[in-house]
């Protein structure tokens, strides 16, 4: 049962720009989670840290989520979305770093409610990696 997804089992992205940030990522959901979600992983964009930042706010806005804070200098966007099915609100991180001259894109999705999201969480992390790539 899972309801914390991510593109990075070794270092989950981390709420941290809110005022009351969702938990860590609990370690021990690392093996379900890697069976499950083996092609779920991050992506590159071969981009300045700054277009690749702008790209992703611009991905995250037209997703139409509530982007509740962003910090550019960091790299790190915190949204939340509301499923279309009961109006459940998810968290989502998404962390932009440099990596050999690209920029890495991890992304994190956390229901707030229930012991599992269907695979709700991993899809909204595909779909979003996917139109970013494609921008």
């Amino acid at each position: 049962m899972l309801n914390d997804i991510t593109t990075d089992l070794a270092d989950p992205p981390r709420f941290f720009l809110q005022d009351d940030p969702p938990a860590d990522f609990d370690p021990a959901t690392v093996t379900e989670h890697a069976q499950r979600h083996e092609t779920l992983g991050s992506i590159c964009l071969n981009v300045d840290a700054a277009t690749a930042y702008a790209r992703a706010l611009a991905v995250a806005r037209g997703k139409g989520w509530n982007i509740v804070a962003s910090d550019a200098a960091r790299g790190q966007i915190e949204a939340v979305a509301t499923t279309a099915f009961l109006r459940f609100k998810d968290d989502i991180v998404i962390r932009l770093s440099p990596d050999n001259g690209e920029i890495r894109v991890d992304m994190r999705s956390k229901s707030r409610k229930g012991k599992s999201d269907f695979g709700v969480n991993a899809k909204r992390i595909q779909d979003f990696l996917d139109t970013l790539d494609a921008n």
